[in-house]
């Protein structure tokens, strides 16, 4: 009886918009290799799966071959990583945050997160496109849980490497905002949010510049 009256379904939230905000930009860059880093396979992967190839890096297993789909189990917070220059296109989606943490049985490393940004930033050729999402709002660690950055501190580790396209995210009421201007009052103030999700488009630089 309560079906009668229920919505359709929630199209709201950080995966939601995330997810087919990023699938969509891939569709139309039409990339020759994508990769992705540790998004959902069950939301980013799977919308990506429906309509081309999609190789899937990550350090949880996953027992199911799926079609379009290419897993790999590996741990891109490890330094050692061997991969360079290997894609024109990669996509981590609310994954760098829990890099390091032990939360997904990765070994316990603070500085995880920035190890997996430098393989992120080897795998990738040249004027490649990177699609990357975290969580936004004052900085901070919530233990066995994840990383919050601020968009402040984002911007300084990524401006040297990477060429910010766009910058769009998602407020703490699940509310979507598309391709903002990165101001610098809305930058101090993370856009007003406490948990949001940062979701920044953007292409490696021939040079790093850091």
């Amino acid at each position: 009886m309560e079906d009668r009256e229920a919505d359709s379904g929630t199209a709201s939230g950080h995966y939601f918009h995330q997810d087919l905000h990023v699938a969509r930009r891939i569709f139309q860059n039409q990339p020759v290799r994508h990769v992705d880093i540790g998004s959902r396979v069950d939301g980013f992967v799977a919308h990506v799966a429906a309509f081309r190839e999609i190789e899937v890096f990550d350090v949880r297993p996953l027992k199911n071959k799926i079609n379009h789909i290419q897993f790999k189990q590996v741990d891109f917070s490890d330094a050692s990583c061997p991969l360079r220059d290997y894609c024109d296109s990669v996509s981590s989606l609310h994954a760098v945050e829990h890099f390091g943490l032990g939360r997904y049985g990765d070994p316990l490393d603070y500085n995880g997160y920035l190890k997996g940004l430098d393989n992120i930033y080897a795998i990738l050729q040249p004027l490649g496109k990177f699609y990357f999402s975290v969580p936004i709002g004052k900085q901070r660690i919530e233990f066995n849980a994840h990383r919050v950055f601020a968009v402040e501190y984002l911007i300084k580790i990524l401006e040297g490497r990477f060429h910010i396209d766009s910058f769009s995210y998602v407020d703490d009421d699940g509310d979507f905002f598309e391709q903002v201007p990165l101001t610098p009052a809305d930058i101090q103030g993370n856009y007003g949010c406490h948990y949001g999700c940062g979701i920044f488009e953007l292409t490696k630089k021939a040079v790093d510049q850091r």
